[in-house]
């Protein structure tokens, strides 16, 4: 893998977080537990390590008592251009399920689209194309 993927420490949600992530992009879920991995800092069913591997890669994993737990500010993923149009909105309209449109995904004076979206985990997503 050469890109850039985030790595997602979240409060036992890690496995209803990617099967979230699966519905919205697709692709390939692989997780591993705490049992399976000889961890005894938690839940033996809890995810030690989890990856959507698809058209968007993502890494989560439930942080352990004690650690801590994604948030995320002053920050957006961003997915400009990086499907076709009608996937795109698909994309945002899916993210925006459970969570909040911060800016409608629309044409702008400059002729391309994009839009803004927190999904459910708190994740906040730029997500457009060009014309």
């Amino acid at each position: 893998m050469t890109a850039l993927a985030p790595y997602l420490h979240l409060p036992g949600t890690a496995r209803e977080a990617l099967g979230f992530y699966h519905s919205v992009f697709g692709g390939e879920v692989g997780v591993n537990t705490y049992a399976e991995f000889g961890r005894d800092d938690g839940p033996g069913d809890a995810v030690a390590h989890g990856m959507l591997d698809g058209p968007v890669i993502l890494f989560a994993a439930d942080a352990a008592e004690g650690e801590q737990t994604v948030r995320v500010q002053g920050m957006m993923f961003s997915l400009l251009g990086a499907a076709e149009p009608t996937e795109l909105r698909h994309w945002f309209a899916a993210l925006a399920e459970g969570g909040t449109v911060v800016d409608p995904l629309q044409q702008r004076p400059w002729g391309d689209h994009d839009g803004v979206v927190t999904d459910r985990y708190g994740l906040t997503w730029l997500i457009g194309y060009q014309g």
